[in-house]
């Protein structure tokens, strides 16, 4: 399985007063990247390819590839029109997505704890994003409604009746068909001339429009993770989430830092 993942956007909302801020994926928390926190992450659970969309300064990003000598692993796909919306980098996107395989489609934006990739992993479901019931409501968190068990809205604005409601992570497990009929949503909305439109949106029409028991959700509520839009989000990824990601001393350290192509059994025996 490969992992494509949305990572063109300048990142303007963190309001850094200078043109030469770096892309949000080589933003550093407890001394590495957010890329370079995938990368690990992704090897120790079996991703085969990380494939990034790439815009806003991309030689950067893949200067540091090199530098994390993941070239093997991590390719990079040009999104000229990347001060459009991410919708455009989506459609950059499209053969990657469209492979013909179960992918993972991810933001770029997310300091996480690794268990948040492993239940997209495990999943008995075909298809299915994350789910956390712990937010913070309002206009910016993307929004997923459940009703009697199903996904019944998916969106920043609520109009539907539900049971419950969570934060959408921004991560998604998509099997081959739903995969190409995002990116044949995503076409369409080209079309239509809206370039500045969330990529959610796509999603949410695939979603909505599939029969009963076609998307689902993992619960993780609990596990830490966060996404960085604002300055603010910086300040709370340092403190509030990154100890409780970061691996403890002893036993637990060791099981963090072994050769990232081991097998997860082999982890977790450690």
């Amino acid at each position: 399985m490969k992992v494509v993942m949305l990572a063109a956007g300048i990142g303007a909302r963190l309001g850094f007063k200078t043109t030469k801020q770096p892309p949000k994926i080589l933003l550093r928390f407890g001394g590495k990247s957010l890329l370079q926190h995938h990368i690990e992450i992704l090897k120790r659970h079996g991703i085969e390819e990380l494939v990034l969309g790439v815009g806003y300064h991309h030689h950067e990003i893949e200067r540091q590839i090199v530098e994390l000598g993941a070239q093997d692993f991590v390719r990079t796909v040009f999104n000229k029109d990347f001060e459009e919306g991410n919708i455009v980098t989506l459609w950059a996107l499209r053969d990657e997505l469209c492979c013909g395989e179960s992918i993972l489609l991810m933001d770029a934006d997310v300091l996480y704890h690794e268990d948040l990739v492993a239940r997209l992993v495990d999943s008995r479901h075909q298809n299915c994003l994350l789910l956390d019931r712990d937010f913070d409501s309002g206009d910016e968190p993307v929004k997923v409604c459940v009703r009697d068990g199903e996904i019944i809205e998916f969106r920043k604005w609520l109009s539907a009746d539900f049971d419950f409601c969570g934060e959408s992570v921004g991560f998604f497990k998509l099997s081959a068909e739903v995969a190409e009929r995002i990116i044949a949503q995503t076409q369409l909305y080209l079309r239509q001339g809206r370039r500045q439109e969330p990529y959610e949106e796509t999603i949410r029409d695939v979603l909505l429009t599939s029969p009963r028991g076609t998307f689902a959700f993992e619960d993780i509520t609990g596990r830490p993770w966060i996404e960085i839009d604002f300055a603010a989000d910086i300040e709370r990824a340092n403190t509030e989430v990154l100890p409780r990601i970061q691996p403890a001393k002893g036993r637990r350290r060791a099981a963090m830092t072994i050769e990232p192509n081991m097998a997860r059994g082999e982890i977790q025996q450690l």
